[in-house]
């Protein structure tokens, strides 16, 4: 979820004719959108969709801003609502562009009909900014071709800051955006590899989520050159295999409005550091690219592909299908004023979700208008860029950002008959509608099998805002989802103790894959993606270093705004004297064993490894500073963490035991209370039990070794009665987070554990930690 004023700090913020409803389709890019070279590159055929514009021209530049057109082409409608029109080279370099091609629209429609007299700044032809129909035509803003690979540079950059070029409305409507507008590039294609994709089953994987630009930025052992750029942070793969990860997540790297970043110097200010506003859905973000020229970005991206696929690391993507950069109208009083630079210059009925009346639009997202995903059109859009990332570009995965906005049944506010669950249009996800964009993804995308394979892994952030959008556990067979239930009440669990009530039991399920969200639709426990903290929050150090949210400091940790005042964190008692550093990383090491030795796929945020922190910041999007980049000086409580988190990762890749592929039947897992008595309905039931040990059963599911694992939600210390181990066999303790064990070996290497005993056995745990036995 993202906050609201995004919007603000990047643009100032922001008949229903239906377009055609096409049937489904498994071929990609079917109606041939975008700008490509034929084979002989003697020509360039440019096609872009919309069901509503009477007129479309194509301009042409030599350079991507500041200059004016080199020429202008009047497209042709060639039915289903595509506009073409085929250029040859010659053409395109006899006037004057012998370098690179940039392009962009200029659209006419019902709401500014074609006038012979219209020239640029010109409002002949006008009749309103938006129409009875919700047409919003304005032939003085260039637009960004929604097909185009690659982006010239942002709406915002470090030589506009004026958002105003690019609006509608009776005080911007006659701006000229062509000098400024961001343009397409048509590009050749490529001759990079991006390697060999694993094939990795999704159980076995570690994700590591972190933001391209942050992962390098500061990081000495990269060339300067190099720092922040899809080039160095594939140096970086490595360093990641090394730490465990078998698949990296990048925030979002499609072009977003993040040029403008660096204009104002150790400042806040129109800065997107996530880069969750999508300018367009094809091209590498050229913020990240070492080499920017045309091209550069596409040939790097696909370089670091194959770096960390060299390395068997897979490369997912965060991407932001439910909203894009043009954002709403910038009031809720006048619908005339909104951002136009793509979608909604060319079809803003076919993009976007109005509501009843056609004039404004819903949003569930927070940042201003729905991408209207119902539509089949829009989602082919989806379906196209999926696809164009996945075997262009090499990516192996995808993280939905919201994707209950994936799930949503409704069309725009006058479609009653093809909406009837929202006669007023609006929003209701429906998993069983066939037609709701996830499961178009699934028709059109094999999922990767559970045994591994060739395929795509699918994330869903499984929520939005507003209705029913929290669908956690709602996602059909084929979808993974972001568990915030095993975020939320793990924290409770160790941070919440005698401010609400806590639920044993709930934990128990966290640790065995949360079958209560996830079996009764089909889907396994590695469908549960497990994690204590991700990009939207806070770091993991902070969830146990902070009382709440501290977002107003100052630069380079601040300020920030929005963030959620919802945050299970607790500094251990350090401000109230009673707690100390020792404590915030004897909890730490206890939620990070959380993640890795749960049933699921676990998710930790890129800096976890060694306890980064941004001071309590929870909501740091806006944050292109030296606290949001990683930081690899580390001291040696930092460097002890890394070597817990390295060995915590290597266990659990080493031992199938902790990555069940189905669920854990009575037999292979059984539960105990801390006096070694078999758990009983009574013990679950008790909300005044706050300890709870488990073995596992390792042989049984491929492993050497049976597994005890203990948790003590106490605060003081616990004994917990061992239970027999495999016969011929003892206890030996792996890890205990406890205070005591603080240090370099924490988690002890394989052969190193220290025997502890048999049935019988007593062990004294202290508060709030977890002990990990094997049998040997």
């Amino acid at each position: 979820m993202k906050c609201s004023k995004i919007l603000a700090a990047l643009l100032v913020c922001a008949s229903l004719a239906i377009a055609p409803m096409m049937p489904a389709h498994a071929a990609i890019n079917s109606m041939g959108l975008g700008a490509s070279y034929n084979a002989q590159k003697t020509s360039v055929t440019f096609q872009v969709y919309s069901s509503q514009a009477t007129r479309i021209v194509l301009y042409l530049y030599a350079s991507g801003y500041g200059a004016q057109e080199s020429t202008t082409y009047v497209l042709s409608p060639t039915g289903n609502g595509v506009w073409s029109v085929t250029v040859p080279v010659s053409a395109i370099q006899a006037a004057g562009i012998t370098g690179s091609v940039y392009y962009g629209y200029r659209a006419w429609g019902p709401n500014w009909p074609y006038n012979a007299s219209w020239g640029k700044g010109s409002q002949a032809g006008f009749s309103s900014d938006v129409d009875a129909n919700g047409n919003r035509f304005n032939p003085n803003k260039l637009l960004l071709d929604p097909y185009a690979l690659e982006v010239s540079q942002d709406s915002l950059n470090t030589s506009n800051q004026n958002g105003n070029v690019f609006a509608s409305g009776a005080s911007y409507r006659n701006i000229d955006s062509g000098t400024y507008a961001p343009k397409g590039i048509v590009l050749a294609p490529s001759g990079q590899s991006t390697g060999t994709k694993p094939t990795r089953a999704q159980k076995d994987d570690v994700i590591y989520e972190v933001n391209v630009r942050g992962f390098t930025r500061q990081d000495p052992s990269v060339p300067t050159a190099y720092q922040g750029t899809y080039y160095g942070a594939g140096l970086k793969a490595s360093y990641l295999a090394s730490l465990g990860v078998t698949a990296v997540e990048f925030l979002p790297v499609q072009e977003t409005q993040n040029d403008a970043n660096d204009v104002v110097a150790n400042s806040d200010a129109k800065q997107n550091y996530w880069g969750y506003m999508t300018e367009d859905y094809f091209a590498p973000d050229r913020h990240y690219a070492y080499n920017k020229a045309p091209g550069g970005p596409t040939a790097e991206f696909q370089a670091m592909v194959q770096a960390f696929h060299n390395a068997g690391i897979k490369v997912y993507m965060d991407v932001v299908y439910n909203h894009t950069a043009e954002g709403g109208t910038w009031t809720s009083s006048d619908p005339t004023t909104a951002t136009i630079y793509s979608w909604r210059g060319l079809d803003n009925t076919t993009y976007y979700e109005l509501t009843s009346g056609n004039q404004y639009f819903y949003d569930n997202t927070g940042v201003g208008a729905n991408f209207n995903t119902y539509n089949t059109v829009a989602q082919n859009l989806i379906v196209d860029s999926l696809a164009y990332w996945a075997n262009t570009m090499g990516v192996d995965g995808y993280r939905f950002d919201l994707a209950s906005v994936l799930g949503n049944s409704c069309l725009n506010g006058s479609a009653v008959a093809g909406a009837p669950n929202c006669p007023n249009g609006g929003y209701n996800f429906d998993a069983a509608d066939s037609k709701v964009a996830i499961n178009r993804i699934l028709r059109e995308f094999t999922v990767r099998p559970a045994a591994g394979g060739s395929g795509l892994d699918l994330f869903a952030e499984p929520w939005a805002i507003g209705g029913n959008s929290y669908q956690l556990g709602g996602f059909p067979q084929g979808w993974s989802e972001w568990n915030g239930a095993f975020r939320d009440s793990f924290r409770q669990a160790q941070n919440e103790l005698g401010n609400m009530t806590i639920s044993i039991g709930q934990d128990a399920t966290n640790f065995s894959g949360s079958s209560n969200l996830f079996q009764a639709s089909g889907r396994s426990p590695w469908n549960s993606t497990n994690f204590i903290d991700v990009h939207d929050g806070m770091t993991l150090n902070d969830v146990y270093a902070c009382n709440g949210a501290s977002n107003g400091q100052a630069w380079p940790y601040g300020p920030s705004d929005g963030g959620t005042s919802t945050n299970y964190s607790w500094d251990q008692g350090m401000s109230a004297g009673t707690g100390t550093a020792l404590d915030q990383r004897r909890a730490a090491r206890t939620g990070m064993a959380f993640e890795m030795l749960s049933a699921g796929t676990p998710l930790m945020q890129g800096g976890d490894e060694h306890l980064r922190t941004l001071k309590c910041n929870n909501n740091a999007y806006n944050l292109d500073s030296s606290a949001n980049w990683l930081n690899y000086s580390w001291t040696t409580d930092q460097s002890n963490f890394y070597n817990f988190a390295q060995r915590l990762i290597a266990f659990r890749k080493a031992h199938p035991a902790l990555r069940p592929a189905t669920w854990y039947s009575t037999s292979q897992v059984v539960w105990y209370q801390p006096s070694g008595a078999v758990a009983t309905s009574s013990y679950w039931n008790n909300t005044s039990n706050y300890a709870l040990a488990y073995t596992i059963n390792g042989p049984s599911l491929g492993d050497s070794n049976s597994m005890y694992i203990a948790y003590n939600g106490w605060s003081g210390s616990v004994t917990f009665t061992l239970p027999a181990p495999p016969s011929g066999t003892s206890w030996y303790r792996v890890t205990d987070t406890c205070n005591w064990n603080d240090g370099s070996n924490t988690f002890v290497t394989p052969g190193n554990e220290a025997v502890i005993g048999g049935a019988g056995t007593t062990y004294s745990q202290c508060g709030q930690s977890l002990l990990l036995l094997i049998s040997k």
